[in-house]
């Protein structure tokens, strides 16, 4: 299988999953350590427009900004985790499926609608409330906080906070809708 080339200055959607859709993350102090590996082995690589963490999954949007050390980092991030994982939880072998998934975003429609299916992922999976899920971008985009995001560019992208938050309210909504109707 031939893995498509992250490119300088490209946004993409990065994400996998334990193998046999297994937990990856077992406890919030792993979902914090795999969040300061990024930063670690990302650092310099890769602006980051969102994220989510979820138990057997991750995503995360990001725009390359060293192609020739992107792909290393991110191998770094997962193999130094995965080892990690492994030996705290006394088990061997893969921990993710083999590659992680890569997918360009071509526009910013895409791109917007995208920010929300990560923001939205704990409504969508566990039917909790995506505002306060600890681990998502969603309420560093909204606070005045310090963050290694690239928040203003977020932002913008929805022309104000007021938008970006009801934007996704908007899409919560009808997420919910589907739901219950199904």
């Amino acid at each position: 299988m031939k893995l498509e080339v992250l490119e300088k200055d490209k946004v993409y959607h990065i994400y996998n999953r334990g193998i046999n859709s297994e937990v990856i993350f077992n406890s919030d102090e792993n979902k914090r350590y795999f969040l300061k590996l990024y930063s670690k082995h990302l650092e310099n690589k890769a602006e980051t427009f969102a994220y989510c963490l979820m138990d057997n999954h991750f995503h995360f949007i990001i725009r390359i900004v060293n192609e020739n050390e992107i792909t290393q980092g991110l191998s770094n991030l997962f193999n130094s985790y995965a080892k990690a994982f492994n030996k705290q939880n006394n088990r061997t072998g893969s921990l993710f499926e083999k590659h992680f998934k890569r997918i360009k975003i071509e526009n910013e429609r895409y791109l917007t609608n995208l920010i929300q299916y990560v923001h939205l992922n704990p409504k969508h999976h566990l039917d909790i409330d995506y505002k306060n899920f600890q681990f998502s971008s969603y309420q560093s985009l909204i606070s005045d906080k310090p963050t290694k995001l690239i928040r203003e560019e977020v932002i913008q992208l929805f022309d104000s906070k007021e938008n970006f938050i009801y934007c996704h309210d908007f899409k919560n909504e009808i997420l919910t809708e589907k739901q219950m109707l199904e």
